[in-house]
């Protein structure tokens, strides 16, 4: 596979959104665009009963930011559009009626952590690591705190954010709330994603709506707070050691 991609497959009521880049399944604006449509639409779609969020591959769920994209940002215009993007995915599942569950089967790294944070109910691999990087590169997790930090609280959100270069297994995540199953290999995961996506999809709608609203309650101002923390980030990319840190990272 070399063409991004984000794609979806309804079938006896589960919709399975996947998402795959070439470089390990990084988030451009393209890509951040689209989910954000495609859960919208599943959220919608009466057809819907339950939502599977995956990535290509069987070593990264998800690497963050786009760093070509990062370090062509020319403006803080230019910034608070790109970082909106990581706004509109949270949002979008925030504000979905239906559950989605994460299918997390390898290593999450900034957006990517925001991701797995963001669906109701994630069951990783034990090759599942986090860590958010965001400060190594002159930014910080501002787009995705509020989602992360709402998951696993802000003691283990603040160790994740200033610790920026350290990875965190699946077990710490599991521990923490990130990871609500963790399984020692993929078809375990597979198997557990396939059997509660299976009972969830004879619940009832109106019932898991409903609950949906109750574990999301107190976001309901996120529209406003995740664009002004995109304007944050938007502004700190432009700064001459987020540029040199970015241009390291891509030469590795």
């Amino acid at each position: 596979m070399t063409e991004a991609y984000v794609k979806s497959h309804i079938e006896h009521g589960i919709n399975t959104i996947e998402f795959f880049h070439p470089q390990s399944n990084s988030l451009p604006g393209k890509i951040l665009e689209e989910l954000a449509k495609e859960i919208h639409f599943a959220g919608t779609h009466d057809d819907t009963k339950i939502i599977i969020l995956k990535s290509a591959g069987d070593k990264t769920f998800c690497s963050g930011a786009s760093f070509d994209e990062l370090i062509d940002i020319k403006n803080e215009a230019e910034g608070l559009k790109f970082f909106s993007g990581f706004a509109s995915v949270i949002n979008a599942m925030r504000k979905c009626p239906k559950f989605i569950i994460g299918r997390i089967q390898g290593k999450c790294v900034g957006g990517g952590v925001g991701l797995a944070a963001s669906v109701d109910y994630a069951i990783a691999t034990d090759k599942a690591e986090l860590k958010l990087s965001e400060l190594a590169i002159g930014i910080g997790p501002f787009v995705v705190g509020p989602a992360v930090e709402r998951k696993i609280g802000s003691a283990a959100f603040s160790a994740l954010a200033i610790d920026a270069t350290m990875w965190r297994n699946a077990d710490w995540a599991k521990r923490k709330g990130m990871f609500a199953e963790v399984h020692e290999n993929i078809e375990n995961m597979d198997e557990s994603i396939q059997r509660l996506a299976n009972t969830l999809s004879h619940s009832s709608p109106q019932a898991m709506a409903e609950m949906k609203k109750i574990f999301w309650k107190g976001t309901e101002h996120w529209d406003e707070l995740l664009k002004e923390r995109a304007a944050v980030s938007g502004r700190l990319v432009l700064s001459t050691f987020s540029k040199t840190a970015i241009a390291k990272f891509k030469s590795k």
